[in-house]
């Protein structure tokens, strides 16, 4: 244990400057984490209900409007995401998180000021206004920071450094639950109530732009745009290292290598690249699909309604259910701590998946199955365990389906296609956040105790998905794992999954080794082979030979991201 601890204290001396480039950046899912956390204990307040006249409408009226108010911010996400690809390739990654930081504090502000001055009736258009502005900015975000982060951070801390996004998350999710909380204990019903938590959000937006000056551009997106020396000043900020060191210029050389005849790719081109392929189509979906995965899991139905789970759980008053609810954004943010410190880059992304996803889903069929057996709501032993069950639910999806399908979509996606394949799976996640909240009230109203088996069934559904279909990306560079998806996936994919060589008998994946040997140039290169790659190879190898008493970087395997 102290040896692990040692270890854990040199890596992040040592990659202190791309820890903090990763916590810079991740301050936006921070905004993320808030908005998400934040609306369904303001739904719940009493105040805000007879503010905006929902006292008076019949349930189902009701939960209309609730599920409005949710969802209208997933509609500007949709739109962030989607759009984000465009101004992620023409302006730089950095630009747009900065801009992304200045869209979410103009709605934030506008938000807390809804019907200020103004009838309830056109409040509440100006609180569906702001929530789809604000949540444009949070769509840009949700796009723009896996990528950026992935291009970044150091290999042997990349899973750590995107997963940190969860952790964000988690941490805007808790201070959002117990804010609510506070205000509804602390704070006489009235307008300031419900106004307070909206206004607080505004803090992690301050210090997203904050933070953000700070950080250098995205290598890969100053060498997919020619410039290469600032590339290098990026690589050797990020690795606290000179700009001639063997590893920076190896790592540029190999990063420029990959871009060999992919320099700026319009976007349109970007999108019709990704059929060129069987190969390239298949890791250009596969982040989409684990988006889409991840929301069918549940989670967003429990971050957005735990109030209202809880009071159907039987928790009668507003507070109670709110303090349970902070319960919950304290489990998850400190499960997503242990997972980012311990798990992730240990169990790596497919165990932790195929865990977290057959552990989540027994914890939803649990619930389901309370729910259906007690439909009363009263208060019996059973409730506790099904409490109980919420919660590990939530360590178990901070474990598996929490961030690691950023992770794995960042790393899995072709370089020069990353952008927009990022912002296709981020748009996935918007839509289906959306519809998962304007469905969830619905499901809950009509099929009751359904609504929790089917997103059990779900969770089983992924974990084989993952089991079957996806390969161990942990460890590997960027710009190797696309020997991962030349040959043999499935076989190699079940070589890779717990207990998986049972089913692929005597059969073996070609190797790595194998692959990346086939797929290197040869000693006499054609005359149509590209002269800036070969250049960038006697460059590098060059380099290479010259400080070969390096002490760290003399393996040419050792490069910085």
């Amino acid at each position: 244990m102290a040896t692990t601890l040692k270890r854990e204290l040199r890596d992040i001396i040592q990659y202190r400057n791309a820890y903090f480039l990763a916590f810079s950046a991740t301050t936006g899912f921070i905004c993320f984490g808030w908005e998400i956390g934040l609306i369904g204990g303001v739904l719940a307040l009493p105040s805000f209900q007879e503010y905006f006249g929902l006292l008076s409408e019949s349930a189902s009226a009701r939960a209309s409007t609730s599920a409005n108010i949710v969802s209208v911010l997933q509609g500007g996400g949709f739109f962030g995401a989607l759009f984000s690809s465009y101004f992620a390739s023409r302006f730089g990654r950095k630009p747009v998180l900065l801009a992304s930081g200045v869209i979410y504090l103009i709605g934030s502000i506008i938000q807390s000021t809804a019907g200020i001055g103004t009838s309830p009736a056109v409040g509440l258009k100006v609180l569906y206004f702001s929530r789809f502005f604000g949540g444009m900015g949070v769509g840009l975000m949700s796009a723009v920071v896996p990528t950026y982060v992935s291009e970044c951070a150091p290999r042997a801390i990349r899973g750590r450094c995107t997963g940190s996004i969860e952790v964000c998350v988690g941490l805007g999710n808790m201070l959002a639950f117990w804010v609510n909380y506070s205000v509804s204990l602390n704070i006489s019903p009235g307008q300031m109530q419900w106004r307070l938590p909206i206004i607080a959000q505004i803090i992690p937006g301050a210090l997203l732009l904050f933070f953000m000056l700070f950080q250098p551009e995205s290598p890969r997106w100053l060498v997919e745009h020619g410039r290469y020396e600032e590339a290098a000043a990026a690589l050797a900020h990020i690795a606290r290292k000179d700009q001639g060191d063997d590893a920076v210029v190896l790592t540029l050389g190999k990063i420029r290598a990959d871009f060999i005849g992919k320099h700026r790719l319009p976007l349109l081109t970007q999108f019709r690249k990704m059929g060129e392929s069987k190969i390239i189509f298949l890791r250009c979906i596969i982040p989409s699909l684990a988006t889409f995965f991840q929301q069918w899991s549940g989670t967003n139905a429990i971050n957005y309604y735990t109030p209202q789970i809880f009071a159907s759980l039987g928790f009668s008053s507003t507070s109670s259910a709110l303090f349970a609810t902070g319960i919950y954004g304290v489990v998850k943010f400190v499960m997503t701590l242990i997972t980012l410190a311990f798990i992730i880059e240990s169990w790596g992304r497919k165990r932790s998946l195929i865990y977290g996803g057959l552990a989540q889903g027994l914890m939803m069929l649990w619930i389901g199955g309370y729910a259906g057996a007690h439909p009363n709501q009263g208060i019996v032993p059973g409730t506790y365990v099904s409490i109980v069950a919420i919660y590990l639910f939530g360590v178990f999806f901070c474990i598996g389906w929490g961030f690691t399908p950023l992770i794995l979509g960042s790393e899995v996606a072709p370089g020069h296609l990353r952008n927009a394949a990022m912002s296709l799976a981020t748009a996935t996640t918007w839509l289906f956040t959306y519809v998962i909240a304007q469905i969830t009230p619905i499901m809950l109203n009509r099929i009751t105790y359904g609504t929790y088996l089917v997103f059990g069934v779900a969770s089983f559904i992924m974990a084989a998905w993952v089991y079957i279909f996806i390969p161990e990306t942990t460890g590997y560079p960027l710009e190797d794992i696309k020997y991962l998806f030349e040959k043999d996936i499935i076989v190699r994919s079940l070589e890779d999954a717990p207990g998986g060589r049972i089913f692929v008998g005597k059969r073996r994946a070609v190797s790595m080794e194998e692959l990346k040997a086939a797929d290197a140039p040869p000693t006499n290169s054609p005359k149509d082979m590209s002269e800036e790659l070969r250049l960038e190879e006697a460059s590098a190898q060059g380099h290479s030979l010259r400080n070969s008493n390096s002490q760290k970087w003399e393996d040419p395997q050792a490069l910085i991201i």
